[in-house]
């Protein structure tokens, strides 16, 4: 008769644990667009981590001498500014890479906000259910039926612009997608046996929440607020584009699409270069979010 030691089991156990990670790291990784992806957005991070030391020039740094020059490979264009001048000589290559840590703050700290917000809502909706539920989602109703980004305009009309202002409307305005998935997850969590277990033992709803509900709605939360970053980036954009996101001094790909619209047929990449950073940002959010739902489901693994 075999005898299974504690110290033998051990790495039977972690080899357990490992499994899963190790079957969605698998997914992830053949999934060969949504390495491309990540590879992206490392590369966007980095440029707005270390925007000052990888930009040659001040992104504000005016030279009316210099005003219009082309990209380097188009004719009259020079080696000095790679992506070319705008129409006031500043360098569009350290615009460019400036805007990414505005688009890329915006985005994180808009899902962040609206995940918090809509977590709570929503395990507060689904766990506990009656009189609360209805109101919850009544006023999740409310809010669907304005339009995100109307909504967002007259808010931002009426507070003012500003970099804060627009992350703290742009997560005010997102958490009804985070409510909804979470109050479903929960309601198919609540009557489960663990959970009616750990409510006969005493322990509270607080830590029920928080300790058995929260970790189970993360991996379709996680999908969610990926996918929420990419459309608070297009927003910050768009409100930027109309001159209601931040001031005109913080440069933004939105208020460089802006300066640019005059100049598509004379100089086109004043406003071409800035909507190519936009929508690589935001595909590459996009596509990463998309794998995150694959990884997420555990049929993916067996694919």
């Amino acid at each position: 008769m075999t005898v299974t030691t504690p110290a033998a089991a051990a790495p039977a156990a972690t080899a357990a644990e490992r499994g899963p990670r190790a079957a969605a790291l698998r997914t992830l990784l053949r999934n060969k667009l949504a390495v491309v992806a990540l590879a992206v957005l490392a590369i966007m991070l980095i440029f707005a981590i270390f925007a000052p030391l990888i930009a040659p020039y001040d992104p504000n740094a005016q030279d009316l001498l210099l005003r219009l020059k082309p990209p380097a490979w188009q004719s009259g264009g020079s080696g000095a500014h790679l992506l070319g001048t705008d129409q006031l000589g500043r360098d569009m290559l350290s615009r460019v890479i400036y805007g990414t840590r505005i688009s890329l703050l915006v985005g994180a700290g808009a899902a962040l906000l609206a995940g918090v917000i809509g977590t709570v809502v929503g395990l507060a909706s689904g766990y506990f259910g009656g009189w609360l539920d209805r109101v919850l989602m009544r006023l999740a109703d409310v809010q669907l039926a304005f339009p995100a980004i109307l909504l967002a305009l007259a808010i931002v009309g009426f507070l003012g612009s500003g970099l804060w202002y627009v992350i703290l409307v742009l997560g005010f305005t997102g958490w009804v997608s985070y409510a909804r998935v979470v109050r479903s997850e929960v309601m198919s969590l609540r009557s489960r046996d663990f959970i009616t277990e750990a409510r006969a033992i005493g322990v509270t709803d607080g830590a029920i929440m928080r300790r058995h509900l929260l970790p189970n709605v993360m991996a379709p939360l996680a999908t969610i607020g990926t996918l929420h970053i990419a459309a608070a980036i297009v927003a910050e954009a768009s409100l930027s584009y109309l001159g209601l996101g931040v001031p005109k001094e913080t440069v933004t790909w939105g208020s460089m699409l802006a300066d640019g619209q005059l100049y598509l047929g004379t100089s086109w990449w004043v406003a071409v270069f800035p909507g190519v950073a936009l929508m690589i940002t935001s595909l590459a959010v996009n596509i990463t979010g998309d794998a995150l739902r694959d990884v997420a489901d555990p049929k993916a693994y067996r694919r």
